[in-house]
């Protein structure tokens, strides 16, 4: 099965120099020496808004050559666990292989993970950190997953599933967590509801993320896909989460008044 860009041209560019030329100029330069991590965040919106948020926290860590890519399921299509579990998805800088042994693993370790397609053709989530991962891994290869469930023991079964198939797998395994924080609300509200929830995510607390998020109405669309990846986190040993970057659209746009936060964070 072959995926083809959803949204080329549109959140990035679909000329492969261009794309090439506009991710190098969000990594850091000079790079830094990079480390190892079980865990990492970076926000899915359009380059233009997030891409530099995104190039920091890829630029801080060594990225292996197995990837689970997990985000949320914005189009409401398809499982509630979704997984593409073969074939590869094409981009404009070259096709990426799915990891069919990884995704088998997980779907082992996770029985409700389920083989679907539809949720993902049309999502943009795990597709616009591709650029980023074929950047700093050239053979990389990934398991994608696309999350459309909140309730916390699924969120903890899935978290710990994941877990267990790193554990499984015999080389290094990077779990990508894709998503934006708050959306559309003032600057400075945005920022104060986007601490709330990094401070969770700082303790590496994925019940507590689980909770301010519900309490405080916090609007991040990847709060789900984070507590899943936050139990796998602690399974894996990590104590603690480094906030890399913080941006909002706002810079971009002007307006100040309807603003949507990105955070970038490593987890070790």
């Amino acid at each position: 099965m072959i995926r083809t860009p959803a949204v080329a041209g549109h959140f990035y560019p679909a000329d492969p120099e261009a794309l090439g030329e506009m991710v190098a100029s969000c990594l850091p330069s000079p790079p830094g020496t990079p480390e190892k991590v079980p865990v990492l965040m970076a926000p899915h919106a359009g380059f233009i808004y997030s891409g530099k948020v995104a190039g920091a926290t890829y630029g801080r860590v060594a990225v292996p050559r197995r990837i689970i890519l997990l985000g949320p399921n914005h189009t409401g299509r398809g499982a509630p666990l979704s997984i593409w579990d073969r074939g590869e998805w094409q981009m404009p800088c070259g096709s990426v292989t799915v990891d069919k042994a990884l995704c088998e693993s997980l779907k082992r370790h996770c029985a409700a993970l389920i083989p679907d397609f539809e949720a993902h053709l049309r999502e943009h989530c795990l597709e616009v950190q591709i650029p980023f991962l074929q950047r700093r891994s050239e053979n990389f290869q990934f398991a994608p997953i696309v999350v459309g469930i909140s309730r916390l023991e699924e969120l903890r079964a899935l978290g710990r599933g994941m877990a267990r198939a790193v554990r499984e797998s015999a080389e290094d395994v990077l779990i990508v967590i894709s998503s934006d924080m708050t959306h559309y609300e003032p600057v400075e509200e945005a920022a104060r509801k986007d601490r709330l929830a990094l401070e969770r995510m700082e303790s590496v607390d994925p019940e507590g993320l689980h909770r301010v998020v519900r309490e405080k109405a916090i609007t991040m669309c990847g709060f789900a896909p984070a507590v899943a990846a936050l139990f796998a986190a602690r399974d894996l040993g990590a104590r603690s989460g480094r906030l890399v970057s913080y941006a909002h659209s706002g810079e971009v746009s002007g307006d100040l008044r309807e603003v949507v936060g990105y955070a970038g964070m490593i987890f070790s």
